[in-house]
C-alpha cells in the first residue's frame, strides 16, 4: 500500500472510532411521553422537541420533562416514594391539626416559551415536582384548612375542602379576613374561642373571591386536575372529638330515624286501615249490588209473572165469556133442552129409586077380587105421572110428541 492510502485508512478508522464513542451525543431519540430540550454546545440555544422520533443532538446537553405525570403527596407506602410519608399538613379554624394525603394530575405546557421559562427557573423534572407543584399545593391546602372546622372537613364540607384546594392551586390563594368568636364545643359543651376566616368577594368578578397573589402553576401554564384525597389524618385529640361528635350525631340520627319509622308505621297503619275500610266498604257495595241485581231480577220476574197472570186472566175471561155466549146461544136455540133433560132424568131416576122402595100393593088381600091390587097399581101409576108432570112443569119441558106438519103433495 502507498503511504497516501495508509494515511487515509488511518484517518477513516479514527473517525469511525470517534463516531462510535460519541454516537450518543450526536443523535437523540425523543420518547412519546416526554418533552426534550437540547442546549447547543456553542451557541447555548435551547431547542425543544415534543414529537417522538430521532433528532440531531450535536453534542448538546439534553434534559427530559414528563409531559404529564401523577404527583403524590401520600402517606401510603405504595404511592409516591416508598416508605416516605409525603402528606401535607393543615390547621382548621377550631385549632385542630391534620395531614392530608392524596394525589393530583399535572400536565406541562407544550409551548416552547413556557417550557423554557420552566427549564430556566427549575432546571429538571424533580425540581418542578417539589419546588413548583408541591409548594403550590402545600400553600393551597394550608390556606383551605381555616375555612372550616375539623368536624366539617370530616363530614359535610369534605367536598368543599377539595374545591377550595383546587381553586387556590389554579387561581391563587384567597384574600381573607379573620375574626375570633366564642362558641360551644359540640361534645363537651364548654365555651371556646375559634378563629373564623371569611373570604373577601371580588368586586370585579361577581361570585368570585379576591386573591392575594396569582397561582405559580397558572403563571407557567401548568394544568392540575383530578385532585384526590385518600385520607385526612387528624390529631389524636381531634380524632376522638370527631368520633364522639359523630357518635352523638348518629344517636340523634338514629332517634330521628326511629321517630320517622314510628311515623311511617303510623301512616302505614292508617293507610292499611283506610284500605281495609275501603275494601270492606266495597265488599258491602258488592253485596249490595248483588242484592240489587237479585231484587231487580225478582222484580222483573214478578212483573213477567204478573203479566202472565193477567194474560191468563184475560184468556180465561175471554174463554168464560165465549162459553157463556155459546151456552146462551144454545139456550136461545133449544130452550136449554139438554141440561133440562139431564136434570129431568136425574129427578125421575131418584124418584124411581125412592118410589120403588114403597109398598103399593098389600101383601094380604082379603076376599076374592083384585080391586085392592089394581087400586094400588093405579095409584102408583098416577103418582108417577104426577111427579113426571110436575118435574116437566118445573123444568118447562114440553113432553108431548109434536107431529111434523103434513107434507104437501
Amino acid at each position: 500500500m502507498s503511504p497516501k492510502r495508509v494515511i487515509i485508512l488511518g484517518v477513516s478508522v479514527v473517525l469511525f472510532l470517534i463516531v462510535i464513542v460519541f454516537s450518543g451525543s450526536l443523535v437523540e431519540n425523543i420518547p412519546a411521553d416526554s418533552a426534550v430540550v437540547i442546549q447547543m454546545p456553542i451557541s447555548g440555544e435551547l431547542r425543544w422537541y415534543t414529537e417522538p422520533g430521532l433528532q440531531w443532538q450535536w453534542f448538546g446537553k439534553v434534559h427530559y420533562y414528563k409531559k404529564s405525570f401523577q404527583y403524590w403527596f401520600s402517606q401510603k407506602d405504595d404511592q409516591g416514594k416508598k416508605g416516605t410519608d409525603e402528606s401535607i399538613a393543615t390547621r382548621f379554624n377550631d385549632g385542630g391539626h391534620a395531614t392530608i394525603s392524596g394525589s393530583v394530575r399535572i400536565d406541562l405546557p407544550l409551548i416552547p416559551k413556557k417550557l423554557t421559562e420552566l427549564h430556566i427557573r427549575y432546571g429538571n423534572q424533580s425540581a418542578i415536582e417539589h419546588e413548583l407543584v408541591r409548594t403550590t399545593f402545600e400553600r393551597s391546602i394550608y390556606m383551605a384548612g381555616p375555612l372550616m372546622s375539623s368536624a366539617e372537613s370530616y363530614s359535610d364540607k369534605r367536598n368543599k375542602l377539595i374545591e377550595f384546594i383546587e381553586d387556590q392551586a389554579h387561581n391563587g390563594v384567597y384574600r381573607t379576613t379573620t375574626k375570633f368568636t366564642r362558641t360551644k364545643d359540640p361534645i363537651t359543651g364548654a365555651e371556646k374561642t375559634i378563629s373564623v376566616v371569611d373570604l373577601m368577594p371580588d368586586k370585579n368578578a361577581p361570585g368570585g373571591y379576591e386573591r392575594s397573589e396569582p397561582s405559580p402553576l397558572n403563571l407557567f401554564a401548568v394544568k392540575s386536575y383530578n385532585l384526590s384525597i385518600n385520607r385526612i389524618k387528624y390529631d389524636e385529640v381531634v380524632e376522638k372529638q370527631i368520633m364522639s361528635q359523630q357518635s352523638a350525631i348518629m344517636d340523634v340520627q338514629s332517634a330521628i330515624a326511629e321517630s320517622r319509622k314510628a311515623e311511617q308505621r303510623a301512616m302505614t297503619a292508617e293507610q292499611e286501615g283506610k284500605a281495609k275500610a275501603a275494601t270492606s266498604k266495597w265488599e258491602q257495595e258488592v253485596i249490595k249490588a248483588k242484592a240489587v241485581v237479585l231484587a231487580q231480577q225478582g222484580f222483573e220476574v214478578a212483573e213477567w209473572q204478573k203479566k202472565q197472570m193477567e194474560m191468563y186472566r184475560d184468556s180465561e175471561l175471554l174463554r168464560a165469556e165465549g162459553d157463556a155466549t155459546y151456552k146462551k146461544k144454545v139456550m136461545e136455540a133449544d130452550g136449554a133442552l139438554a141440561p133440562k133433560l139431564e136434570v129431568y132424568q136425574k129427578i125421575m131416576f131418584k124418584f124411581a129409586e125412592e118410589f120403588g122402595k114403597q109398598k103399593w100393593v098389600p101383601e094380604v088381600i082379603m076376599g076374592g077380587g083384585h080391586s085392592g091390587a089394581d087400586n094400588g097399581a093405579n095409584t102408583a101409576l098416577t103418582m108417577i105421572d104426577i111427579m113426571g108432570l110436575k118435574a116437566a112443569k118445573d123444568l118447562a119441558l114440553d113432553l108431548s110428541m109434536k107431529t111434523s106438519a103434513p107434507q104437501k103433495k
